[in-house]
């Protein structure tokens, strides 16, 4: 039986789908680092996995799509079902950001961050646009979960063959003197700081050589725990759909699929070495278990079991950075005092979006290493864009998994919505510790998916969609 062919709006689905899956290949550095990517010099050069794209063309291909999405009349024929507040308070989140960017410290940071912010609310209401009409979803995760296979395969292929070849490849350079290297790689090499020159001798950089014998992976992201991010917003509905979508497979080949996405998700998240992220995966396979039609002790047992079990396992998975002083900690405590402290000094306006560093490099502690944004997405937007700012963004986001909670708890809900809703609540609670609102790979496929839940759930309660 043939399918239907595509109308416009599917096919808009499709599109802004595989334009996030491009985002998550090529788009995963923050934004404030667009100055500093280097651009495409070939063909190759721009097809490879290990070169970013600068971030401000993915800007531009997102304000494309919008137009392109308001041409085609989704704006105006169709708002996707989305509470008046929750079209609002983006609204006025971004209005406020012109606001402050008017009283910016750094009118190259606030330029480049405001062009993202354009981009992050249109991926919000292209979401809830495309995604009411039949096939909406289904279309938008294609695009998207192929690069997420992508992704984990590179992280796979980091952990198992390219860290160890690395690493092999850096220490026989210095045994060897750097003879095996031709003079202009060499060269390159120190600019890169691969390589240090220390009293005369040149030697390999032992915070590089640390790295890969970590071996934690990012795939195509900027490190490793955007990764862990892109695993708590992907992973559930990935899972759902590798179980659901195989059921008429022999049973063989439909085990086969399940295990590899298991394994790619699970070891993928292994291998980032996240612990925010580990902890926040924990409180999400709490809330799973919590929804099964089980009796009310069964699902209190199992769910302290599994709390109890993993944080045993966490505890003994990062003993040695324990032991050693948890020194990220540390450091993102010093990152957060030092956005309050600017929110005291700039209450209003903040020093401008994207601008947490200029602040930071003056009232950071002296042994601080420096930071370019707050880890806490929260706090940052406070800092950035004062109180007014910081207000709206989260009032916006608490608002949001509030209505969203509310719905996808329904016992008549899809479980592929309540694994996006899972999703979702993961990768927010991960903002209170990382940047991912400033990372395009993340934040736009977070929000253009919290559109697209919001639109679909009442749609879904209604007449569910079981085209997904």
């Amino acid at each position: 039986m043939k399918s239907a062919p595509l109308n416009a709006r599917e096919g808009f689905a499709l599109l802004l789908g595989c334009f996030l899956g491009l985002a998550v290949l090529k788009f995963g550095n923050p934004v404030i680092l667009d100055g500093r990517i280097i651009v495409p010099g070939s063909l190759g050069d721009a097809l490879s996995l290990t070169n970013p794209w600068p971030t401000r063309w993915g800007n531009w291909l997102m304000l494309a799509l919008a137009a392109g999405g308001a041409a085609i009349g989704f704006a105006g024929r169709n708002r996707g079902g989305l509470p008046r507040l929750l079209a609002g308070l983006p609204l006025a989140w971004f209005g406020w950001q012109l606001v402050s960017a008017g009283q910016t410290v750094d009118s190259e940071l606030t330029a480049t961050t405001l062009l993202h912010f354009v981009a992050v609310v249109a991926a919000y209401f292209l979401g809830a646009w495309v995604v009411p009409v039949r096939r909406g979803l289904a279309l938008l995760l294609v695009g998207l979960l192929a690069a997420l296979a992508i992704c984990l395969v590179r992280s796979v292929n980091q952990r198992l063959v390219e860290f160890p070849q690395d690493r092999l490849t850096l220490t026989e350079g210095e045994r060897t003197g750097w003879t095996n290297f031709p003079p202009e790689v060499v060269l390159q090499m120190k600019a890169e700081s691969l390589i240090l020159t220390t009293n005369g001798v040149d030697v390999a950089n032992p915070i590089i050589l640390a790295k890969l014998a970590k071996g934690r992976v990012h795939g195509t992201l900027v490190y490793p725990n955007a990764l862990a991010g892109m695993l708590l917003l992907l992973g559930p509905v990935a899972l759902v759909l590798a179980v659901r979508g195989t059921v008429a497979l022999r049973p063989v080949t439909r085990w086969g699929v399940v295990g590899l996405a298991a394994f790619l998700i699970g070891a993928g998240f292994f291998w980032t070495g996240s612990k925010s992220a580990w902890l926040v995966a924990l409180l999400l396979t709490g809330l799973w278990l919590l929804r099964l039609p089980w009796p009310v002790r069964w699902k209190v047992a199992v769910v302290v079991l599994v709390l109890v079990g993993g944080l045993a396992v966490f505890g003994l998975r990062f003993r040695a950075y324990f032991a050693a002083g948890a020194t990220s900690v540390g450091a993102r405590f010093d990152y957060w005092r030092a956005a309050v402290q600017t929110v005291g000094e700039r209450p209003l306006v903040g020093t401008g979006p994207g601008t947490f560093q200029r602040p930071y490099a003056r009232l950071k502690a002296p042994e601080s290493e420096m930071a370019r944004l707050a880890h806490n997405d929260y706090l940052e937007q406070f800092s950035d864009s004062g109180l007014p700012g910081g207000v709206f963004y989260s009032a916006w986001i608490a608002t949001l998994l509030t209505v969203l909670a509310r719905r996808a708890w329904a016992a008549d809900t899809e479980p592929l919505n309540f694994a996006l809703f899972l999703g979702l609540a993961g990768w927010f609670a991960q903002g209170f510790t990382e940047f991912a609102l400033y990372i395009p790979a993340l934040a736009w496929t977070a929000f253009a998916l919290a559109g697209a839940l919001l639109a679909r759930l009442p749609t879904a309660r209604q007449s569910p969609d079981t085209s997904t």
